[in-house]
């Protein structure tokens, strides 16, 4: 019974945990690596351009969103990098 429930949680490890601490990895390596010009989309569903990021150890950047609109968000709230 015992190894039955092992197998359980390492299959459910597997399968589940693993792939998602990946995903999360990736997805902050790819913010610590934004540039200006980089196409996004926030967690709150705003898709545009970065404008201008404050630094490296700066915690926001400026988000083109339109002509003549920018915006400043938190890089924690950054959800997805597009291709370009």
């Amino acid at each position: 019974m015992m190894v039955w429930m092992m197998f359980a949680f390492v299959l459910v490890y597997v399968l589940t945990i693993r792939p998602q601490q990946k995903k999360q990895k990736e997805l902050e390596a790819q913010i610590k690596a934004l540039k200006t010009g980089d196409k996004v989309v926030t967690s709150g569903g705003i898709h545009g351009v970065i404008a201008n990021v404050k630094g490296e150890k700066e915690t926001s950047l400026t988000l083109k969103i339109a002509e003549n609109v920018r915006i400043e968000i938190e890089k924690s709230s950054i959800q997805t990098v597009l291709k370009s």
